[in-house]
């Protein structure tokens, strides 16, 4: 059956900002960057991820963020990750640490310290599938109070179960307590909104 354009008009109303929101951090593409941010969190499932970027290529630093160390949760700390991107094949010397922050919001905080520091002008975020949506969001805000707004894309390590137990609960479970914490810390405004996302990503692409 062919949709005529105002039947097209009238589904493309009906998806909310949320599902265009996901629908562009799933879709996302990615582009030659100053660096890959690897960030702390689901223990050492992030790694591969970072390291297949890096081997093909598209940025030539990974920067490793967070300071938690608390198993349980899978939050691993550098010097459990640290030997893990070695062996992977990522030269000590490509891999930059920023140790210091304790959450989402602080990772977003420090590193953009470090995009000012360093000149960065693109950079590639790397989380998990469950994570990506609030960690993005965190980024953005971030983001979006800088002088001149930088590119961020959205690459998260996909290839991981959803129902496995992984020793701090299934992912499944983890991203419904994801958007939980999307509409809390969004009243708190820690986090861009879905609006931003959709214009940020408009200009984006016009910068590629």
């Amino acid at each position: 059956m062919k949709l005529d354009s105002q039947s097209i008009g009238k589904i493309f109303k009906m998806i909310t900002l949320r599902e265009k929101f996901i629908a562009i951090v799933d879709n996302d593409s990615i582009s030659k960057s100053d660096v890959i941010v690897l960030l702390e969190g689901d223990g050492l499932n992030r790694c591969q991820k970072a390291v297949d970027l890096y081997k093909a290529g598209f940025a030539d630093k990974i920067l490793f963020s967070g300071g938690i160390c608390d198993f349980s949760y899978g939050s691993f700390p550098i010097y459990n990750v640290l030997p893990q991107l070695i062996e992977m094949g990522v030269p000590e010397s490509a891999i930059i640490v920023e140790n210091k922050s304790l959450n989402t919001k602080e990772q977003a905080e420090f590193v953009m310290d470090l995009v000012k520091k360093y000149k960065w002008k693109k950079l590639i975020l790397v989380a998990t599938h469950d994570h990506q949506y609030r960690a993005y969001l965190t980024f953005l805000k971030n983001n979006l109070e800088l002088e001149k707004p930088i590119l961020i894309f959205n690459s998260p390590a996909r290839n991981l179960p959803w129902f496995k137990e992984t020793g701090w609960g299934t992912r499944i479970n983890r991203l419904y307590e994801e958007f939980i914490r999307i509409e809390k810390y969004k009243k708190l405004g820690h986090l861009a909104t879905y609006e931003d996302v959709i214009t940020y990503q408009k200009w984006k692409e016009q910068q590629l």
